[in-house]
């Protein structure tokens, strides 16, 4: 992978946005954030490319 894939890439992007959503249910704030941190840092670290990585966060913006 040389660029970031911005197209729609996921299966089944419905079911995993529930479970994302899921997974935040009867956290507190502090507790979401955190764990949206891990969540992002394990994913990167999958991804592992540093340029893509700042094209992500770029297009984040």
């Amino acid at each position: 992978m040389t660029t970031l894939n911005t197209k729609p890439n996921l299966t089944s992007p419905d079911d995993f946005y529930a479970e994302l959503i899921m997974s935040h249910e009867e956290l507190s704030d502090e507790d979401s954030a955190a764990y949206n941190a891990r969540l992002i840092l394990l994913l990167a670290n999958h991804i592992g490319d540093n340029s893509i990585l700042s094209e992500a966060l770029e297009a984040a913006k």
